[in-house]
């Protein structure tokens, strides 16, 4: 557990957060901002994720940044003050913090630092349990530490667990090596090509059977595994916990037409989430990429569902799915449960003014069938079965109609493969197109 290695590493388990919240004018305001409360409960929940004793948390208002320690001299000075008196060993600044100021805030209050994208990263690497998130996690954190020459280098020879931001025996170094570092990052960058190529061979798999994808995303915590392991019947890890679920899961769907698809739980995402962590994470986020229909779990009953709503859109479009995002995506309504009844009702009311948008309890299960048949309708939407008749010989053209339709029927004569295929509209003009002679 992380506790236990903070613990083994020589670091107290009580926690100091504090979110610092730089005072805008009310014009700069979004309204879909988040209250600084609400951001440091969200970083309570990340450090709480990991097993840390939080013992004191709180906003510091900030009129301006400074870069030595982003927190004015004041601040620092009351907040050592408070980290003496409790016995604090860990201190969470919910911001990124440069390198400078985290050494200096060290400095200052006698204590582990460690900011926003530490914290996560810590967290994803005492949570990944396949070898490629353990690869993906890695490969984040050291290009995290890259430009920190404020740690020493010694998880490299670690099997599993944290990433060691919050303690190690050889904290007393100041100084990594980057070349060791370098060839590291193109050690694990070589692995996870590898791993591409892998899930390549898998989807093209998938493809042949073929299922169409349903892709679960959503804000950390939204619900999403345990909508997942209601839809599937699964047993997949859901806890009320942020980033619960890290290594994407895959099962079949049974949809209410008969037909399967296959459903595929993705990590969480979250607010200003590190770039590290987008990239080194894109090849699990391939499986959202290839998806079909991608359906946006939110937690209708959190404060700030607008906000984290907005996130999720956020990080698809940098994903490349801006496309997807302004068509509209599927949205299940989740935890209505947790709704008084007129707030219900409004949720209620709010979906029936959109095209795809369904509420639902994962937990209880109101509200599931109808997203199944909503999901249903989307797959089955134009699709019609075709009958193609394509030459043997043709192999490539073969190849797309499986990859592209679902072959329903296929007889071969001595030349030609005849074949009853589920296409939709544009995809069966494309076919069409392909075989026409050029003007």
């Amino acid at each position: 557990m992380a506790s236990q290695e903070i613990s083994a590493a020589g670091a107290s388990g009580r926690a100091l957060v504090v979110h610092p919240h730089l005072r805008t004018a009310p014009s700069e305001a979004s309204s879909s901002q988040r209250s600084p409360e609400a951001r440091l409960e969200e970083a309570i929940g990340l450090a709480r994720a990991i097993a840390l004793d939080i013992v004191h948390a709180e906003v510091v208002r900030l009129h301006q940044i400074r870069p030595a320690t982003l927190i004015g001299k004041g601040g620092v000075e009351a907040l050592g003050q408070c980290i003496e008196e409790q016995e604090i060993g860990i201190a969470i600044v919910d911001a990124a913090l440069s390198p400078v100021q985290q050494r200096n805030l060290e400095r200052a209050w006698k204590c582990k630092v460690i900011d926003r994208t530490g914290l996560i990263l810590e967290i994803f690497g005492a949570r990944a349990r396949t070898h490629e998130g353990r690869l993906q996690v890695e490969l984040a954190a050291l290009t995290y530490q890259r430009s920190r020459l404020v740690r020493s280098w010694t998880h490299l020879e670690r099997q599993r667990g944290g990433f060691g931001f919050l303690g190690g025996p050889g904290e007393s170094q100041l100084e990594i090596d980057r070349r060791l570092i370098g060839e590291r990052i193109i050690r694990l960058k070589r692995e996870l090509e590898d791993v591409k190529r892998t899930r390549e061979l898998h989807r093209a798999a998938r493809r042949r059977v073929p299922y169409p994808i349903v892709a679960l995303v959503g804000y950390t915590n939204a619900g999403k595994s345990t909508l997942f392991n209601r839809l599937t019947r699964s047993s997949v890890m859901a806890e009320d916990l942020l980033f619960a679920t890290l290594d994407p899961t895959m099962r079949v769907l049974k949809l209410p037409s008969g037909r399967k698809a296959i459903l595929s739980d993705t990590v969480g995402f979250i607010s200003e989430l590190p770039t590290h962590l987008v990239a080194a994470f894109r090849a699990t986020l391939e499986e959202v990429l290839e998806a079909d229909v991608i359906v946006h779990v939110r937690d209708v009953a959190h404060p700030d569902s607008a906000a984290q709503r907005d996130d999720v859109h956020a990080v698809l479009t940098d994903l490349g799915l801006g496309e997807v995002v302004e068509r509209g995506l599927v949205e299940a309504l989740n935890k209505i449960d947790l709704l008084d009844a007129e707030a219900r009702a409004a949720v209620i009311n709010q979906a029936g003014r959109q095209l795809a948008a369904v509420p639902i309890s994962a937990v209880t299960g109101a509200g599931c069938d109808d997203l199944l048949t909503l999901l249903d309708a989307r797959l089955l939407d134009g699709i019609r079965p075709v009958p193609v008749a394509v030459e043997l010989s043709d192999g490539a053209g073969i190849a797309w109609l499986y990859r592209h339709g679902e072959v329903l029927e296929r007889r071969d004569d001595e030349a030609m493969a005849h074949l009853l295929v589920n296409l939709r509209p544009e995809d069966a003009e494309r076919f069409a197109a392909r075989s026409r002679p050029a003007p």
